[in-house]
């Protein structure tokens, strides 16, 4: 079998308020309990499993791709929530999407700061 990932944890201050918040706004089922997680199931299969951390949270990057009517609903979503959203990975261009290999991207945080992303091409596509 190839190499796949499957999983990953996300660490939050409140896993419920996060992973509820990335299946609002990326339009996913409602995360599931599985033991000490909740888990947000992707569409190819990878799983984010929210787990509660009363430490220091280390953010993280976590990248969608999506497809291009996807993407239209998202951003909508994203601007609805009254979001800020950056063309960038650094946060210097506020308010704007790129055009990144032909295809659309934008970054926001979430409510414990991971970067999150859509884009509609994949790096190097």
């Amino acid at each position: 079998m190839p190499v796949q990932l499957n999983h990953t944890i996300v660490h939050a201050r409140d896993k419920r308020r996060s992973a509820e918040f990335l299946t609002e706004l990326l339009g996913l089922p409602s995360p599931a309990p599985y033991g000490p997680f909740l888990v947000v199931e992707t569409t190819n299969g990878v799983s984010l499993d929210f787990a509660d951390d009363e430490g220091p949270i280390h953010e993280q990057h976590y990248a969608f791709l999506v497809a291009e009517e996807e993407f239209d609903q998202i951003f909508e979503r994203i601007r609805a929530a009254g979001l800020e959203y950056w063309a960038d990975p650094y946060h210097r261009r506020p308010g704007r999407i790129n055009t990144n290999d032909g295809g659309r991207g934008l970054y926001w945080s979430d409510p414990d700061g991971h970067s999150l992303e859509i884009i509609t091409r994949p790096y190097g596509g």
